[in-house]
């Protein structure tokens, strides 16, 4: 029976599977550090049949580096051993969420979900330190020499990491904040979809150096552009220009499918009220005339809209609103058309543009007969295009944002809280109803409350990961004073308190809303050390291997690394059944109990009994089921001839399934 690996994927041995399927004349043979043999790529040989594209160390050549960037790539590579142990207790519905928090290293968060959630985020939408001089930052243990590991400093996690302050006296200050974001960004665009976007807010501190690196692992030519976000409220005093914005640079996975599947698009803010504004004219005057048409262009005249919005002054005689704009062809020869159009009163051809009409003749036929033409008084004048308002309610989101400083996160204690509303725009632009949204610095939690808004005004099913470090709050902060221990506390309180506003606000939609979210903590994994290193166990050591399990570990902590390993959505339902079966004891027929777990029905079924407990009759009436994956403790066998018979059971039975042990 084939057992789960139990730790996160190791993406320098999946890079060497693709070479070795592209270049197998450069695959060799080496030895690990045990000395036993593996697969391992001769570079030589790759360099050969590189050859007219290889770039020399010395050459000159555009890229950015830093000291630390090759160990930011190795630290993104290396798999860990570590899980992630669901926190009923913290948690909001967790039966029925489809909302994640994971609390801990970001990190470890986006190894974790690796196997997962692989190609299926739709946004990333983050708010990392902006190394202003005053930022902490993640210092992971590989930008660390070991002499500046000391221990009496009290800033490191059990883990062995810690969470600095990043300060301009630092020798590396830059580099430090750059290998903390490679790494997580080259693990973060795995998780998008191919029409996926990254969303990234920044300063001027740092804006430059997360260009090139975004350029780097997203590739220039899927940069979506920066939107500058006027914040209306300048920094204090500074010895230069006093900046009044923040930035937000925008990238998608592949330019190539979001411009085939999506679209970067935002409500035109006033659309509705000119709607409606037309609309009560023309009742109210009991039909269209030129009155109403004088009036509606005054009353649009006088708003504050934007350009774009106050173009659409016209209203037709079918009481649509629109404006006209020239069908006159740019210097594309493919696309001209000389056709004169006949005006509709005088019968003769229409002025036709010097370099023609800028749509074919079949495109002119259906505006013609869609009534989106619009003619002058006579023949003289040159037809122009209708564009309706109602069938154009959405524009491209501007590089241009203006909206005034941060939100109070609902009366909650914490510095700059991003406003929901930049958020929700920025979210309602990309996704779709169900998408997935994933912010790994949550921070106060603005995305997840984004989100829910979003859902509550849209009908929507998107769902949230939100992912926050512990770290502690100051002693001196209004946050500690008001009881919460880490910034952790204060992201989770910050969802719980908005879920309870917006199903206040949206009454008829409560019902169907999920506010939820289940609380999933990073730790290390459940399996004791001799699970990965059986081999490294001696003669007289060999009961170890029964007991591969930590004693402290739960059979649902177990589950949620199971579900891990086998990249089962973390968010499905979970039910726990006991399964009686009838045993003969000395005769007397007696009910046995298993605790097992059914995980979206028989998507995957669960038993962590132990101590040889596992019986053949109680694995016929699992695999009766007919269950899709299962998977048992290896220590509930009681020994290899009832695993090799429990195989057999489920190959004759349920031959689709794949079983499993731990």
């Amino acid at each position: 029976m084939e057992k789960l690996k139990m730790h996160s994927p190791n993406f320098a041995e999946e890079n060497i599977a693709k070479l070795v399927a592209l270049f197998p004349g450069c695959v060799t043979e080496s030895t690990d550090e045990e000395g036993k043999p593996k697969q391992a790529i001769d570079f030589d040989l790759l360099r050969q049949e590189l050859a007219s594209s290889i770039v020399e160390g010395p050459q000159e050549r555009y890229h950015l580096n830093w000291p630390g960037k090759r160990k930011a790539l190795l630290a993104a590579n290396a798999p860990i051993a570590k899980t992630l142990r669901p926190c009923r207790e913290e948690s909001m519905d967790f039966d029925t969420t489809e909302n994640l928090f994971i609390e801990g290293d970001n990190l470890d968060a986006l190894k974790l979900l690796q196997e997962t959630y692989l190609g299926k985020v739709k946004i990333i939408y983050i708010d990392p330190p902006y190394n202003t001089g005053k930022d902490f930052i993640y210092a992971d243990k590989f930008t660390m020499e070991n002499g500046q590991w000391k221990m009496d400093s009290g800033d490191y996690d059990k883990e062995g990491n810690r969470l600095v302050a990043n300060t301009e006296s630092n020798g590396r200050f830059h580099s430090d904040w750059l290998s903390m974001m490679y790494s997580r960004l080259k693990l973060a665009r795995n998780l998008l979809k191919d029409d996926g976007v990254i969303v990234i807010h920044i300063d001027e501190n740092e804006y430059p150096n997360l260009e090139k690196i975004l350029s780097e692992i997203f590739g220039e030519e899927n940069n979506l552009g920066t939107i500058v976000w006027d914040k209306r409220n300048p920094k204090g005093e500074v010895a230069g220009v006093a900046q009044q914005h923040e930035l937000l640079s925008i990238y998608s996975k592949n330019k190539t499918f979001f411009k085939e599947l999506s679209e970067l698009k935002r409500p035109k803010e006033n659309a509705q009220q000119i709607l409606k504004k037309a609309s009560d004219l023309i009742r109210r005057s009991e039909g269209i005339n030129e009155t109403i048409r004088e009036d509606f262009r005054k009353w649009i005249s006088a708003k504050d809209f934007s350009g774009g919005e106050k173009a659409y002054s016209l209203i037709d005689d079918d009481g649509k609103v629109y404006q006209s704009v020239s069908m006159a062809a740019p210097d594309k020869p493919e696309t001209r058309s000389h056709r004169p159009l006949i005006h509709p009163v005088t019968k003769n051809p229409c002025s036709v543009p010097a370099k023609g009409w800028r749509f074919p003749d079949e495109t002119m036929d259906i505006l013609l007969e869609r009534k989106e033409i619009v003619f002058g008084i006579d023949d003289t004048t040159q037809p122009r295009r209708k564009y309706l308002l109602s069938e154009n309610l959405y524009e491209n989101v501007p590089s241009l944002l203006y909206f005034g400083g941060s939100d109070d996160a609902l009366g909650l204690p914490f510095d700059n809280p991003k406003p929901v509303l930049v958020a929700k725009q920025l979210l309602e632009s990309v996704c779709k109803a169900n998408d997935i949204i994933l912010d790994f610095f949550a921070g106060s939690a603005t995305t997840a409350h984004a989100v829910m808004q979003l859902n509550a005004e849209d009908g929507g099913k998107r769902k949230f990961i939100m992912v926050q470090l512990p770290e502690a709050c100051n002693e001196k902060t209004e946050a500690f004073k008001a009881g919460y221990k880490t910034i952790a506390e204060i992201s989770k309180e910050r969802i719980r308190r908005a879920g309870k506003k917006i199903k206040e606000e949206h009454a008829a939609r409560a019902p169907n809303l999920d506010t939820g979210f289940r609380v999933l903590k990073i730790d290390s994994s459940n399996m004791a050390d001799v699970y990965y290193t059986p081999d490294a166990v001696k003669q007289n050591q060999l009961k170890l291997l029964s007991n591969n399990i930590k004693d402290n570990r739960s059979p649902e902590d177990l589950l949620f690394q199971v579900l891990l390993d086998w990249g089962v959505d973390l968010t499905l339902p979970i039910s726990r059944e006991i399964i009686k079966v009838k045993k003969d004891e000395g005769g007397r027929m007696k009910d046995e109990e298993f605790e097992v777990f059914f995980v979206d029905g028989n998507a995957l079924v669960a038993c962590f009994e132990k101590d040889g407990k596992i019986t053949e009759d109680f694995c016929k009436e699992l695999a009766g089921r007919q269950p899709l994956r299962v998977v048992f403790r290896d220590s509930g066998f009681k020994n290899d001839s009832v695993k090799i018979n429990v195989e057999q059971i489920f190959k004759l039975m349920s031959p689709h399934t794949d079983v499993k042990a731990i």
